[in-house]
């Protein structure tokens, strides 16, 4: 782990210089470019474990995971060497491969909701297909999201978006035509009484809810109690589809998903990061008779070159059945609550506001002094006081989401050596804050 005092980022500072010659701000993805909490973003040379390693040869214990997919570890030799087998038959077929069949059974047979399912390429891809699905089924529409809810770039979902919209300081994005989002109604998260409004507003015209049943993209937002299941008992007495897109929470906050964690069963679900075992991947499912609805099974058209691509799919398979071993989930969630408790602790014992919350592998700490139930709770946290500390663990070796809007994240890679380490570096950071 590195040293505050050693801390060097010549290399990193080099190469993104160069980068924002060629690419728009220097990154492929916005929340990279660690604009809102200074500073330029480190660059990375390798990774394995629960650790990664920058061009500048310095260390960190990692919490970003590849933003969620590394639930095992970066670079699993299990994986690893499963990739290597399949690799040496080519990377894309652009056919059928027995693999998809593999990959499907498993997801069906672990999510609650999933009777089929359509792999795609992304997360992003995925919600744009449910969305076309679930008016092609309903024949309407409309579509409630909720603030602070991300569900990829397309232009319908980009309303009160949260993530890297939010940390960006963009409410909503240039280049959306208005008529792309007419059809998109936004509530409050955890407000049932919201959603009600709207269904008795838009009678007859709302397809469906979508929303992360825990929310990773305004930080860490669990459901209140009984939220999730009122949003059941709502879309059905509206006949509208009930969504959740597991894209964050899918196999990671228990192997079934959110839906399994709370016993409420969507009519869809969006799938992505861990199913694809680090390599770009998405799904959609759901009930049978809606999934038969798309082509060429049914009349609504989505297709892609490289969806259900092997590699992908073995990555997925492989990283599934390391998941399924006995004791795994108990020990992400023993490790996780360690390290909240301890970050808790440390506030405290410093003087600090925070909220902080965490189930399973999946955590979030807030800068604020009230309870986070929504994202206008989120955006009461101290962002200056995030960055100082962002920056303070940074160059103590602990790599941590360069957002306060974004869900942390562990594996079943880190030790308590690590967490020991990470809750040390806190202490100190939190002492100078």
């Amino acid at each position: 782990m590195t040293s505050a005092t050693a801390f060097n980022t010549t290399q990193s500072e080099e190469i993104f210089s160069n980068a924002k010659d060629l690419m728009p701000g220097g990154v492929s993805s916005p929340v990279r470019a660690f604009s809102s909490v200074g500073g330029q973003p480190i660059v990375f040379d390798k990774v394995e474990g629960s650790h990664v390693w920058d061009v500048d040869g310095n260390e960190y214990i990692d919490y970003v995971g590849t933003w969620g997919p590394a639930i095992c570890g970066h670079a699993h030799p299990e994986v690893i060497k499963a990739l290597h087998e399949t690799l040496d038959k080519g990377t894309s077929f652009g056919a059928p491969c027995v693999q998809e069949n593999v990959l499907a059974e498993m997801v069906i047979n672990a999510v609650p909701s999933i009777e089929m399912v359509r792999f795609v390429n992304s997360g992003t891809e995925a919600c744009m297909a449910t969305l076309r699905l679930m008016r092609a089924y309903t024949g309407r529409d409309k579509v409630i999201k909720f603030q602070g809810c991300y569900h990829g770039s397309g232009d319908m979902f980009l309303v009160q978006a949260g993530s890297g919209v939010a940390t960006l300081g963009l409410p909503d994005s240039p280049g959306v035509p208005k008529a792309a989002t007419s059809n998109t109604l936004a509530a409050p998260y955890n407000d049932l009484e919201a959603v009600k409004k709207l269904f008795e507003d838009n009678p007859g015209e709302i397809a469906g809810v979508i929303l992360e049943p825990v929310v990773g993209n305004s930080g860490f937002v669990p459901p209140d109690a009984g939220f999730l299941e009122g949003l059941r008992e709502i879309t059905a007495d509206n006949g509208a589809l009930l969504v959740f897109d597991e894209v964050m929470t899918g196999f990671r906050i228990s192997y079934g998903g959110a839906q399994e964690k709370f016993g409420v069963t969507p009519d869809l679900t969006t799938l992505g990061k861990i199913i694809g075992g680090g390599l770009p991947v998405g799904a959609y499912g759901g009930k049978k008779e809606i999934m038969e609805v798309v082509a060429p099974a049914g009349p609504m058209y989505q297709a892609g070159t490289l969806s259900g691509n092997p590699l992908a799919m073995t990555a997925g398979i492989k990283t599934l059945e390391l998941l399924q071993r006995p004791g795994v989930y108990e020990q992400l969630d023993q490790m996780t609550k360690k390290l909240t408790d301890g970050l808790k602790e440390i506030a405290q014992k410093h003087g600090h506001a925070v909220s902080v919350g965490q189930i399973s592998a999946m955590f979030g700490v807030f800068f604020t002094d009230r309870p986070v139930h929504s994202f206008e709770d989120a955006k009461t946290s101290d962002l200056q006081k995030f960055a100082r500390y962002h920056r303070g663990m940074l160059e103590r070796g602990i790599y941590l989401a360069p957002s306060q809007f974004e869900a942390g994240f562990t594996s079943l890679a880190h030790t308590d050596e690590d967490i020991d380490k990470t809750l040390k570096a806190a202490d100190e950071v939190m002492a100078s804050l």
